[in-house]
């Protein structure tokens, strides 16, 4: 086995859980954080308290606050930077990068400040192309504890995605690999709003017949959408699409269906949000979808509900009935193209 140099940007829950199964497979790797507490502890107890604390890491896995170090001293970077501040660090690593590096986003959302994917913010560095996506259910809590996972590494070029599966192959972790990264990031981005409904949802107590129709139109609207801008409808079939989606929706785990169950248990979105302790990526996600949405004339009746529901005072019979009374009518959509032309 070759063993490689790996820089993991972020101090998640995410990101920790990738650093540590790369460090057992026997890789060299440096996981960056500005937090230097954190830092000090996992190098000195093995612990991530705070996103992890009952996943004991690697003894070499080292953390580090020093971002040009890390980034020097390593051929693969996987960037695990929440959205909010991924564009701000990617800018910072921007000058240390060269044309060898393989950058990897594993970052589940837009950036806040337009509408663009995380891929697409590394692509504007002018050094290296060499960029992969890595998405599928991968709730970090289930990989840290050695539950068996199935995650997808996309990229145009196949030795980035041989390479990523080289680094996190492991007897609990299986990667898939797939060419078409825009829609294994926007299934990735696209479900942490429909997680939100379904946590909602079972706040309300609502049956499985309710929660089967939920996830199946959430599906067809991710699908709809992410089409419209490039993507393979084929791919929301896979992990990084209902894979990650029934993941997200059903566990509580998952820090949207988390904030969605506890709106649906009579939070406000504020207090939703402030007692996760981490980011969840669905509430600016949703914001981004439903302008584009708008923009485009794509018809997403839950994604549209829900935007109402948190930030216009709508009522939940109002989010019900979006997605009962709506136009749509075909089931699969994409399946049924040469039908509708016949009609």
């Amino acid at each position: 086995m070759i063993k490689h140099s790996v820089c993991v940007l972020g101090g998640g829950s995410f990101g920790t859980a990738l650093a540590n199964i790369m460090a057992k497979n026997g890789h060299q790797v440096s996981q960056w954080m500005r937090n230097e507490q954190q830092v000090d502890e996992i190098n000195l107890t093995g612990l991530n308290s705070r996103y992890l604390p009952n996943a004991p890491l690697h003894c070499e896995l080292l953390a580090t606050s020093n971002l040009e170090q890390a980034i020097r001293d390593s051929d693969t970077v996987f960037v695990s930077i929440p959205s909010k501040s991924f564009e701000q660090v990617v800018q910072r690593i921007e000058p240390l990068l060269t044309a060898e590096k393989i950058l990897i986003s594993t970052t589940k959302g837009f950036n806040p400040n337009r509408f663009e994917l995380m891929s697409d913010v590394l692509r504007r560095n002018p050094v290296t192309q060499r960029i992969g996506v890595l998405s599928g259910p991968n709730l970090a809590k289930e990989i840290a504890a050695g539950q068996m996972t199935g995650s997808v590494i996309a990229s145009s070029e196949e030795a980035v995605r041989h390479r990523v599966i080289e680094l996190l192959k492991s007897p609990t972790f299986r990667l898939y690999e797939s060419k078409d990264s825009k829609g294994v990031e926007l299934a990735g981005a696209l479900k942490n709003i429909y997680a939100i409904v379904c946590g909602l949802a079972k706040a309300l107590n609502v049956g499985e017949n309710t929660m089967s129709m939920i996830m199946t139109r959430s599906l067809a609207e991710m699908s709809r959408f992410a089409v419209h801008f490039g993507a393979n409808p084929m791919t929301f079939l896979g992990l990084a699409g209902m894979g990650d989606l029934i993941a997200t929706c059903t566990s509580p785990l998952s820090r949207n269906y988390r904030v969605g169950f506890a709106i649906g248990s009579g939070k406000n979105l504020t207090d939703a949000i402030g007692s996760l302790g981490e980011v969840a990526e669905g509430v600016n996600t949703l914001k981004m979808v439903v302008e584009e949405a708008h923009r485009n004339h794509l018809y997403m009746p839950l994604a549209e509900g829900l935007f109402k529901l948190l930030f216009e005072n709508a009522t939940l019979d109002s989010l019900i009935g979006s997605m009962m009374t709506g136009e749509q009518t075909w089931d699969v959509e994409f399946a049924t193209t040469e039908e509708k032309k016949n009609v």
